[in-house]
């Protein structure tokens, strides 16, 4: 498999899984700087690698009144000041080609969300920059598919992927899990990062917005790093009841360490098997 380098993070080849975290999007300075400098502590007591991610644009929200973000000149520069306060790595979404070279100056990490994942253009774009990408697999796709997504993004010359599991579209405003997409995902020698939070979604499932099961959060993370994975994705805020995007899927600040601790004892004892 390859091995993904972020900065002293080591992703892919039974290195210990990444934790990617964060509030969905950009809200205020306070709670972004607050989560980051919590997950931090948290991530360095359990000793689990660590990249924070906050979107500065939400650009797919479900209506159009939907809390987007603060924007992408404001929400980089949050993003820079969270790297250069707390010393850790930052990962945001680019949803257009006019937003990666602004994006790659800041971020460490590259995202392109799981509706753009067939966008030739854009894909190339971020592999050209050099950086590590992080591709969602859409809702939409079968796990073998993203072989196709691979070869877009590599015939650059650029290695530096990962891809991350977010669902599969399951009927009408629902989501599923399917494991054995790991295993061949895996396969085609890259990081597989699972979205736990975002796997929990309803899409639309409230109307004008997304619902969400975040009470499931906990044993389909346990599942997933049982089965085999090289990071988790997930979704946090202090108080989920009132964040602004993905609140129902979304898993409390105050609960993730206990989350985290379960994490690294399944990964030390499937390693150890």
């Amino acid at each position: 498999m390859i091995e993904v380098k972020v900065n002293n993070i080591s992703i892919g080849n039974n290195n210990p899984p990444l934790i990617i975290a964060g509030p969905c999007v950009i809200e205020n300075e306070d709670i972004t700087f607050y989560t980051a400098e919590k997950l931090r502590e948290i991530c360095s007591n359990v000793g689990l690698p660590f990249i924070f991610k906050s979107s500065y644009d939400k650009a797919n929200r479900t209506a159009i009144n939907s809390y987007r973000g603060p924007g992408i000149d404001k929400g980089l520069k949050i993003l820079s000041d969270v790297k250069n306060k707390f010393n850790i790595p930052v990962i945001s979404d680019v949803h257009s080609l006019d937003e990666v070279k602004p994006a790659s100056e800041v971020l460490d990490v590259l995202q392109i969300p799981a509706f753009l994942c067939r966008q030739t253009d854009l894909i190339l774009a971020a592999s050209k920059t050099g950086k590590p990408v992080n591709i969602k697999k859409g809702q939409f796709l079968a796990p073998w598919d993203i072989k196709n997504i691979i070869n877009k993004f590599t015939s650059t010359g650029n290695q530096n992927l990962f891809i991350t599991e977010r669902g599969t579209s399951f009927g009408y405003n629902n989501l599923v899990v399917d494991f054995r997409a790991f295993p061949i995902m895996r396969s085609f020698g890259y990081p597989v990062i699972f979205d736990v939070t975002h796997s929990l979604q309803l899409p639309g499932g409230q109307g004008s917005c997304s619902g969400g099961q975040g009470e499931f959060a906990e044993p389909l993370a346990r599942a997933a790093v049982a089965v085999g994975v090289d990071g988790l994705f997930m979704e946090v805020h202090p108080e989920p009841d009132k964040a602004l995007c993905d609140g129902p899927n979304m898993i409390k600040l105050d609960e993730s360490e206990k989350l985290l601790k379960t994490i690294k004892a399944i990964y030390s004892a499937v390693k150890g098997q």
